[in-house]
Protein backbone atom coordinates (compact mmCIF):
# COMPACT_ATOMS: atom_id res chain seq x y z
CA UNK A 1 0.00 0.00 0.00
CA UNK A 2 0.96 3.24 -0.85
CA UNK A 3 0.25 6.22 1.19
CA UNK A 4 1.04 10.03 0.25
CA UNK A 5 0.01 12.76 2.54
CA UNK A 6 0.14 16.16 2.08
CA UNK A 7 2.72 15.80 -0.30
CA UNK A 8 4.45 19.49 -0.86
CA UNK A 9 7.19 20.12 -3.37
CA UNK A 10 9.02 23.42 -4.59
CA UNK A 11 11.39 23.96 -6.46
CA UNK A 12 14.69 26.50 -6.00
CA UNK A 13 12.86 29.08 -8.58
CA UNK A 14 9.98 29.31 -6.41
CA UNK A 15 7.28 27.24 -8.81
CA UNK A 16 5.00 25.41 -6.36
CA UNK A 17 4.51 21.88 -8.41
CA UNK A 18 2.53 19.72 -5.46
CA UNK A 19 0.62 21.79 -3.27
CA UNK A 20 -0.28 19.65 -0.34
CA UNK A 21 -2.05 16.46 -2.30
CA UNK A 22 -3.32 13.30 -0.37
CA UNK A 23 -3.39 10.10 -2.31
CA UNK A 24 -3.63 6.41 -0.50
CA UNK A 25 -3.35 3.58 -3.25
CA UNK A 26 -4.37 -0.16 -2.29
CA UNK A 27 -2.62 -3.16 -2.49
CA UNK A 28 -2.28 -4.59 -6.34
CA UNK A 29 -4.24 -0.95 -7.29
CA UNK A 30 -3.19 0.52 -10.95
CA UNK A 31 -3.70 4.18 -10.30
CA UNK A 32 -2.97 6.86 -13.67
CA UNK A 33 -2.01 10.44 -12.78
CA UNK A 34 -3.36 12.06 -15.95
CA UNK A 35 -3.10 15.96 -16.46
CA UNK A 36 -1.05 19.09 -18.93
CA UNK A 37 1.79 19.68 -19.00
CA UNK A 38 2.84 21.08 -15.39
CA UNK A 39 0.40 19.85 -13.26
CA UNK A 40 2.97 17.75 -11.26
CA UNK A 41 1.99 14.52 -12.03
CA UNK A 42 6.05 13.78 -13.30
CA UNK A 43 7.10 16.05 -10.12
CA UNK A 44 4.57 13.08 -7.97
CA UNK A 45 6.11 10.25 -9.69
CA UNK A 46 9.83 11.52 -9.33
CA UNK A 47 8.98 12.14 -5.42
CA UNK A 48 8.23 8.48 -5.09
CA UNK A 49 10.90 7.43 -6.48
CA UNK A 50 13.42 9.25 -4.37
CA UNK A 51 14.52 11.41 -7.59
CA UNK A 52 13.44 14.64 -5.88
CA UNK A 53 13.18 15.96 -2.48
CA UNK A 54 9.66 16.91 -1.43
CA UNK A 55 9.45 20.19 0.44
CA UNK A 56 6.92 18.59 2.84
CA UNK A 57 5.06 15.63 3.32
CA UNK A 58 4.89 12.12 4.03
CA UNK A 59 5.19 8.64 1.54
CA UNK A 60 4.92 6.08 3.10
CA UNK A 61 4.96 2.28 1.41
CA UNK A 62 3.67 -0.37 3.19
CA UNK A 63 3.61 1.08 6.58
CA UNK A 64 7.20 2.19 5.91
CA UNK A 65 8.25 5.54 5.51
CA UNK A 66 10.62 6.36 2.80
CA UNK A 67 10.88 10.16 2.63
CA UNK A 68 14.71 9.90 3.24
CA UNK A 69 14.89 6.64 2.39
CA UNK A 70 17.85 6.71 -0.83
CA UNK A 71 16.05 5.87 -4.33
CA UNK A 72 17.95 1.98 -4.57
CA UNK A 73 16.75 1.71 -1.18
CA UNK A 74 12.69 1.42 -2.01
CA UNK A 75 12.31 -1.23 -3.24
CA UNK A 76 10.75 0.60 -6.47
CA UNK A 77 11.23 -0.27 -10.36
CA UNK A 78 10.81 2.47 -12.62
CA UNK A 79 10.04 2.29 -16.65
CA UNK A 80 10.79 5.90 -18.10
CA UNK A 81 9.88 7.03 -21.81
CA UNK A 82 13.48 6.61 -23.17
CA UNK A 83 13.72 3.24 -22.25
CA UNK A 84 16.88 3.95 -20.29
CA UNK A 85 18.43 0.54 -21.71
CA UNK A 86 22.59 0.30 -21.55
CA UNK A 87 23.18 0.24 -25.44
CA UNK A 88 26.59 -1.97 -25.15
CA UNK A 89 24.78 -4.43 -23.58
CA UNK A 90 23.15 -7.70 -24.92
CA UNK A 91 19.13 -7.96 -23.53
CA UNK A 92 20.16 -10.43 -21.13
CA UNK A 93 22.72 -8.13 -19.42
CA UNK A 94 20.65 -5.57 -19.60
CA UNK A 95 18.44 -7.57 -17.69
CA UNK A 96 20.58 -9.25 -15.40
CA UNK A 97 22.40 -5.80 -14.38
CA UNK A 98 20.56 -4.61 -11.44
CA UNK A 99 20.43 -8.20 -10.44
CA UNK A 100 24.25 -8.26 -10.50
CA UNK A 101 25.12 -5.13 -8.65
CA UNK A 102 22.47 -6.63 -5.59
CA UNK A 103 24.32 -9.60 -5.69
CA UNK A 104 21.94 -11.99 -6.43
CA UNK A 105 23.30 -15.50 -7.24
CA UNK A 106 23.75 -16.64 -11.02
CA UNK A 107 21.41 -19.74 -11.26
CA UNK A 108 19.01 -16.83 -9.70
CA UNK A 109 19.52 -14.11 -11.90
CA UNK A 110 19.65 -16.82 -15.06
CA UNK A 111 16.10 -18.42 -13.15
CA UNK A 112 14.33 -14.72 -12.65
CA UNK A 113 15.47 -13.56 -16.40
CA UNK A 114 14.35 -17.11 -18.55
CA UNK A 115 10.67 -16.53 -16.28
CA UNK A 116 10.44 -12.49 -17.39
CA UNK A 117 11.50 -13.05 -20.95
CA UNK A 118 8.62 -15.93 -20.97
CA UNK A 119 6.22 -13.40 -19.81
CA UNK A 120 7.49 -10.39 -22.20
CA UNK A 121 7.84 -12.70 -25.53
CA UNK A 122 11.36 -11.55 -25.65
CA UNK A 123 13.08 -14.97 -25.28
CA UNK A 124 14.26 -14.65 -29.13
CA UNK A 125 16.33 -11.18 -27.98
CA UNK A 126 18.13 -11.99 -25.44
CA UNK A 127 21.22 -12.29 -27.54
CA UNK A 128 20.54 -9.00 -29.25
CA UNK A 129 21.64 -5.38 -28.75
CA UNK A 130 19.07 -2.56 -27.91
CA UNK A 131 19.73 -0.84 -31.48
CA UNK A 132 18.33 -4.37 -32.94
CA UNK A 133 15.45 -4.13 -31.84
CA UNK A 134 11.88 -2.27 -32.42
CA UNK A 135 10.32 0.51 -30.35
CA UNK A 136 7.83 -2.16 -28.72
CA UNK A 137 10.45 -4.74 -27.95
CA UNK A 138 13.03 -2.09 -26.36
CA UNK A 139 10.03 -1.26 -24.19
CA UNK A 140 9.66 -4.37 -23.36
CA UNK A 141 12.92 -4.83 -22.24
CA UNK A 142 12.41 -1.88 -20.43
CA UNK A 143 9.44 -3.44 -18.93
CA UNK A 144 11.30 -6.75 -18.14
CA UNK A 145 14.40 -4.86 -16.19
CA UNK A 146 11.81 -3.56 -13.79
CA UNK A 147 9.68 -6.79 -13.43
CA UNK A 148 13.23 -9.48 -12.72
CA UNK A 149 13.68 -7.39 -9.50
CA UNK A 150 10.56 -8.35 -8.12
CA UNK A 151 9.62 -4.78 -6.90
CA UNK A 152 7.23 -3.89 -3.86
CA UNK A 153 5.45 -0.98 -6.29
CA UNK A 154 5.83 -0.19 -9.98
CA UNK A 155 6.49 3.75 -11.32
CA UNK A 156 5.58 4.01 -15.49
CA UNK A 157 6.74 7.50 -16.46
CA UNK A 158 5.08 8.20 -19.62
CA UNK A 159 6.26 5.10 -21.23
CA UNK A 160 4.36 4.85 -24.64
CA UNK A 161 4.88 8.29 -25.59
CA UNK A 162 7.69 7.72 -28.11
CA UNK A 163 5.82 4.82 -30.22
CA UNK A 164 3.24 5.06 -33.06
CA UNK A 165 -0.21 5.04 -32.42
CA UNK A 166 -1.20 1.30 -33.72
CA UNK A 167 1.84 0.55 -31.17
CA UNK A 168 1.13 2.35 -28.42
CA UNK A 169 -2.36 0.70 -28.52
CA UNK A 170 -1.03 -2.83 -28.46
CA UNK A 171 1.59 -1.95 -25.57
CA UNK A 172 -1.73 -0.56 -23.18
CA UNK A 173 -3.18 -4.19 -23.83
CA UNK A 174 0.30 -5.54 -22.78
CA UNK A 175 1.02 -3.48 -19.92
CA UNK A 176 -2.76 -4.07 -18.28
CA UNK A 177 -2.53 -7.77 -18.77
CA UNK A 178 1.12 -8.00 -17.31
CA UNK A 179 0.05 -6.13 -13.95
CA UNK A 180 -2.77 -7.81 -13.53
CA UNK A 181 -1.03 -11.23 -13.80
CA UNK A 182 1.52 -9.91 -11.45
CA UNK A 183 -0.69 -7.89 -9.21
CA UNK A 184 2.14 -5.26 -8.61
CA UNK A 185 0.75 -1.83 -7.07
CA UNK A 186 1.76 0.51 -9.74
CA UNK A 187 1.63 4.12 -10.69
CA UNK A 188 1.56 5.33 -13.79
CA UNK A 189 1.69 9.07 -15.52
CA UNK A 190 0.49 10.06 -18.63
CA UNK A 191 -0.91 12.99 -20.48
CA UNK A 192 -3.16 11.57 -22.88
CA UNK A 193 -6.59 10.33 -21.50
CA UNK A 194 -7.12 7.58 -23.43
CA UNK A 195 -4.15 5.75 -21.38
CA UNK A 196 -5.51 6.73 -18.39
CA UNK A 197 -9.12 5.39 -19.56
CA UNK A 198 -8.05 1.98 -20.35
CA UNK A 199 -5.10 1.54 -17.85
CA UNK A 200 -6.66 2.47 -14.93
CA UNK A 201 -8.52 1.02 -11.48
CA UNK A 202 -8.81 4.44 -10.58
CA UNK A 203 -7.60 8.01 -12.31
CA UNK A 204 -6.00 10.36 -10.40
CA UNK A 205 -6.68 13.89 -12.53
CA UNK A 206 -4.70 16.92 -11.81
CA UNK A 207 -4.32 20.45 -12.24
CA UNK A 208 -1.38 23.25 -11.46
CA UNK A 209 -0.32 21.16 -8.82
CA UNK A 210 -3.46 19.87 -7.21
CA UNK A 211 -5.94 17.27 -7.28
CA UNK A 212 -9.42 17.78 -9.04
CA UNK A 213 -10.50 14.54 -8.87
CA UNK A 214 -10.22 10.87 -7.94
CA UNK A 215 -12.03 8.27 -9.40
CA UNK A 216 -12.91 5.10 -11.78
CA UNK A 217 -12.65 5.47 -15.33
CA UNK A 218 -16.54 5.54 -15.19
CA UNK A 219 -16.68 8.42 -12.82
CA UNK A 220 -14.60 10.54 -13.85
CA UNK A 221 -16.13 10.30 -17.34
CA UNK A 222 -19.92 10.40 -15.97
CA UNK A 223 -19.33 12.10 -12.82
CA UNK A 224 -16.88 15.15 -13.60
CA UNK A 225 -16.22 16.84 -10.55
CA UNK A 226 -15.22 19.95 -12.60
CA UNK A 227 -15.53 21.69 -15.94
CA UNK A 228 -11.55 21.21 -15.82
CA UNK A 229 -12.28 17.19 -15.71
CA UNK A 230 -14.88 17.25 -18.08
CA UNK A 231 -12.88 18.82 -20.76
CA UNK A 232 -9.86 16.56 -19.95
CA UNK A 233 -11.19 13.33 -19.90
CA UNK A 234 -13.53 12.44 -22.78
CA UNK A 235 -12.67 13.20 -26.63
CA UNK A 236 -14.21 15.21 -28.46
CA UNK A 237 -14.08 17.47 -25.29
CA UNK A 238 -17.45 18.19 -23.54
CA UNK A 239 -19.46 21.18 -25.10
CA UNK A 240 -20.14 24.38 -22.65
CA UNK A 241 -23.11 25.94 -23.21
CA UNK A 242 -23.71 29.28 -20.73
CA UNK A 243 -27.32 29.30 -19.04
CA UNK A 244 -29.31 30.25 -15.96
CA UNK A 245 -31.26 27.83 -13.13
CA UNK A 246 -33.28 29.02 -10.32
CA UNK A 247 -35.34 26.65 -8.40
CA UNK A 248 -34.53 24.43 -11.26
CA UNK A 249 -35.60 25.97 -14.01
CA UNK A 250 -32.59 26.21 -16.48
CA UNK A 251 -32.82 28.85 -19.31
CA UNK A 252 -30.97 27.91 -22.05
CA UNK A 253 -31.15 30.38 -25.11
CA UNK A 254 -35.08 30.54 -25.64
CA UNK A 255 -36.22 27.31 -23.91
CA UNK A 256 -36.60 26.80 -20.43
CA UNK A 257 -35.48 23.39 -19.13
CA UNK A 258 -37.24 21.92 -15.69
CA UNK A 259 -34.69 19.56 -13.51
CA UNK A 260 -36.44 18.44 -9.93
CA UNK A 261 -33.18 17.11 -8.81
CA UNK A 262 -31.49 20.39 -9.12
CA UNK A 263 -34.74 22.69 -7.36
CA UNK A 264 -32.80 23.07 -4.33
CA UNK A 265 -30.30 25.61 -6.34
CA UNK A 266 -31.10 29.36 -5.68
CA UNK A 267 -30.97 31.95 -9.22
CA UNK A 268 -27.79 31.85 -10.73
CA UNK A 269 -25.31 31.59 -13.80
CA UNK A 270 -24.21 28.25 -14.64
CA UNK A 271 -22.52 26.29 -17.65
CA UNK A 272 -24.78 23.56 -18.99
CA UNK A 273 -21.60 20.64 -20.53
CA UNK A 274 -23.22 18.61 -22.78
CA UNK A 275 -20.56 15.65 -24.58
CA UNK A 276 -20.32 15.00 -28.25
CA UNK A 277 -21.45 11.45 -28.36
CA UNK A 278 -24.51 12.03 -26.04
CA UNK A 279 -26.26 14.90 -28.50
CA UNK A 280 -28.17 12.75 -30.91
CA UNK A 281 -30.25 13.58 -34.37
CA UNK A 282 -33.09 11.64 -33.09
CA UNK A 283 -35.89 13.01 -31.30
CA UNK A 284 -35.91 12.35 -27.23
CA UNK A 285 -38.49 12.37 -24.91
CA UNK A 286 -36.99 14.57 -21.54
CA UNK A 287 -34.06 16.49 -23.83
CA UNK A 288 -33.16 19.70 -24.48
CA UNK A 289 -33.39 20.88 -28.14
CA UNK A 290 -30.52 22.27 -29.90
CA UNK A 291 -30.48 24.20 -33.41
CA UNK A 292 -27.19 24.10 -34.39
CA UNK A 293 -25.37 26.25 -37.35
CA UNK A 294 -23.27 24.12 -38.54
CA UNK A 295 -19.63 24.63 -40.24
CA UNK A 296 -17.74 21.59 -40.30
CA UNK A 297 -17.75 18.20 -41.17
CA UNK A 298 -15.17 15.40 -40.37
CA UNK A 299 -15.28 12.13 -41.65
CA UNK A 300 -14.66 9.12 -39.50
CA UNK A 301 -16.23 6.42 -40.92
CA UNK A 302 -18.20 4.71 -39.30
CA UNK A 303 -19.32 8.31 -37.91
CA UNK A 304 -18.43 11.67 -37.93
CA UNK A 305 -17.51 14.87 -36.26
CA UNK A 306 -20.47 17.62 -36.84
CA UNK A 307 -19.14 21.45 -35.70
CA UNK A 308 -20.86 24.42 -35.24
CA UNK A 309 -22.24 26.76 -33.33
CA UNK A 310 -25.29 27.19 -30.62
CA UNK A 311 -26.51 30.34 -30.09
CA UNK A 312 -22.51 31.72 -31.13
CA UNK A 313 -20.83 28.84 -28.60
CA UNK A 314 -19.03 26.56 -30.40
CA UNK A 315 -20.43 22.77 -30.28
CA UNK A 316 -19.50 19.40 -31.49
CA UNK A 317 -21.18 16.42 -31.80
CA UNK A 318 -20.37 13.05 -32.99
CA UNK A 319 -22.93 11.59 -35.43
CA UNK A 320 -23.30 8.19 -37.55
CA UNK A 321 -22.38 8.63 -40.88
CA UNK A 322 -24.80 11.05 -43.51
CA UNK A 323 -25.01 13.58 -45.64
CA UNK A 324 -25.15 17.19 -44.26
CA UNK A 325 -25.61 20.54 -45.70
CA UNK A 326 -24.01 22.84 -43.96
CA UNK A 327 -25.54 25.91 -44.97
CA UNK A 328 -28.70 24.43 -43.05
CA UNK A 329 -29.14 24.25 -39.48
CA UNK A 330 -29.23 20.54 -37.44
CA UNK A 331 -31.21 19.68 -34.80
CA UNK A 332 -29.88 17.73 -31.94
CA UNK A 333 -31.31 16.57 -28.92
CA UNK A 334 -29.60 15.87 -25.41
CA UNK A 335 -31.39 14.06 -22.63
CA UNK A 336 -32.01 15.18 -19.44
CA UNK A 337 -30.34 12.88 -17.99
CA UNK A 338 -26.89 13.56 -19.40
CA UNK A 339 -26.80 17.16 -18.90
CA UNK A 340 -23.96 18.24 -16.90
CA UNK A 341 -24.10 21.72 -14.67
CA UNK A 342 -21.49 23.38 -13.37
CA UNK A 343 -21.18 26.57 -11.12
CA UNK A 344 -19.10 29.71 -12.28
CA UNK A 345 -15.96 28.97 -10.57
CA UNK A 346 -16.23 25.64 -12.22
CA UNK A 347 -17.46 23.11 -9.89
CA UNK A 348 -19.90 20.48 -10.76
CA UNK A 349 -23.60 21.37 -9.22
CA UNK A 350 -24.47 18.09 -7.39
CA UNK A 351 -28.31 16.37 -7.88
CA UNK A 352 -30.13 15.76 -4.98
CA UNK A 353 -32.00 12.05 -5.32
CA UNK A 354 -36.27 11.96 -4.73
CA UNK A 355 -34.49 10.41 -1.31
CA UNK A 356 -33.00 13.82 -0.16
CA UNK A 357 -35.25 15.75 -1.91
CA UNK A 358 -38.02 14.44 0.46
CA UNK A 359 -35.25 15.11 3.49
Amino acid sequence: MLEIKQLRKTYDNGHQAVKGIDLSISQGEFIVLVGPSGCGKSSILRSIAGLETISGGMITLNGQQINDTKPSMRDIAMVFQNYALYPHMTVYNNLAYGLKNRGVKKSEIEQKIQQVAKTLKIEAYLDRKPSKLSGGQRQRVAMGRAIVRDPQLFLFDEPLSNLDASLRAHMRLEIKKLQRKLSVTSVYVTHDQVEAMTLADRIVVLNLGEIEQVGTPSEVYHQPASQFVASFIGSPAMNFLSAHIQDGHIVLGKQVIFLEEYAHLKDQEITLGIRPEQAEITPLDNSVQLSISLSVIEPLGPNQLVHGKYNQQAFIAVTPEMTLDTKQPLTLYAEHKNLHLFDTQGKRLTALSAFQQIA
